[in-house]
């Protein structure tokens, strides 16, 4: 073959579109191989979204109203939700998507722990002051059985039409303690709808890991906070991995409160049943499970059983993956993990 500079000249051509083919291809992957981040404030706390896309599939904009609109349903802290006006006694709301789901998975949870984890409890968080109002009044045995009265799942109902009723006026519904891990679900549906496959969201340290972290090719990894660490500290008690799973944690360590008369502690954690401000040896609970609206569910329900109430209960619990962080009697701090925990556990 006989070259001339025609000929070069084509060979030059071939090869620079060759080349720019390879960095076009190269270009492409970069772009695949990038965490997306969106962080912002919600329910009292601030959130944060991993992903991992070519480009930005969801906007802050996106996340903040989906929010807005979870917030609008079921946050007891808005007066103009749908929650805070069936609490008020407005019996002609319809309730949304969000509620039902919640209303569902929270009665489910109740009767499997024969009625320790119960959201009708409201009353009684904001008796001891933890409610909205931060008002607590003046208690004594008498007044909590007068309120434990309006409490329990049972003397509520979801009804047809998508209305409540509730048997007493009092009655008043607190999904706080389940709320914010079904947010974080909330969140991951919608990030899934967008064809997104791996990511995390993380809402007020409630958690989802989806898929898997393919730019490092491995597992999602997780710390977990020390419950007896300070607010300014930041000591982890494990690092595990996560795919597919939410994480959610409840403890007596930090929500507590002081009566400024008497010096009397009390935690957030209260017994449906007594109606007392629960005191336990147990200081943390985390549960992870498929959906992070059951592990914030059971996260709680474990705070108000006894250590081996729990344990009875997780012996044919496969589902649930636990850590709880508790005190023997000389005040040693101690472990206890689910042998499916124990698996998601790294060095």
């Amino acid at each position: 073959m006989k070259i001339t500079s025609s000929t070069t000249m084509e060979l030059k051509k071939l090869v620079s579109l060759f080349l720019l083919v390879l960095c076009f291809a190269a270009c492409q992957k970069e772009e695949k191989n990038q965490i997306i981040i969106i962080q912002g404030e919600a329910q009292g706390s601030t959130y944060a979204v991993k992903y991992i896309s070519s480009s930005e599939l969801v906007s802050k904009k996106a996340i903040d109203s989906l929010l807005l609109a979870f917030d609008e349903s079921l946050s007891t802290y808005r007066p103009d939700s749908k929650i805070s006006k069936i609490n008020d006694g407005d019996s002609t709301i319809v309730v949304d998507d969000f509620f039902v789901k919640t209303v569902e998975v929270s009665s489910r949870i109740y009767k499997e722990t024969d009625g320790l984890f119960d959201p009708t409890i409201g009353v009684l968080v904001n008796a001891y002051g933890f409610g909205p109002k931060k008002q607590k009044i003046d208690l004594n045995s008498a007044k909590i059985d007068s309120l434990l009265q309006y409490v329990g799942f049972d003397k509520v109902r979801l009804n047809e039409n998508r209305t409540i009723s509730k048997k007493f006026p009092q009655t008043y519904f607190d999904f706080n303690a389940i709320a914010q891990g079904y947010s974080v679900d909330v969140v991951v549906d919608f990030l899934k709808s967008k064809g997104i496959e791996n990511g995390i969201v993380e809402i007020g340290g409630e958690i989802v890991a989806f898929g898997k972290n393919t730019i490092e090719n491995k597992n999602w990894v997780i710390g977990i906070d020390d419950p007896t660490q300070s607010p300014e500290e930041r000591t982890l008690i494990a690092k595990i991995k996560l795919e597919n799973l939410g994480m959610a944690t409840s403890g007596n360590y930090r929500k507590v409160k002081t009566d400024s008369l008497t010096g009397e502690k009390f935690v957030h954690i209260i017994n449906p049943k007594t109606g007392l401000s629960q005191q336990s040896k147990v200081l943390s609970a985390t549960v992870l499970s498929k959906k992070c609206i059951d592990a914030d569910g059971y996260a709680t329900a474990f705070m108000v059983m006894d250590l081996q109430q729990t344990q009875d209960f997780l012996k044919d619990r496969n589902d649930l993956y636990v850590l709880l962080i508790y005190t023997d009697e000389q005040n040693t701090i101690l472990q206890f993990k689910t042998p499916n925990f124990e698996k998601l556990v790294v060095d």
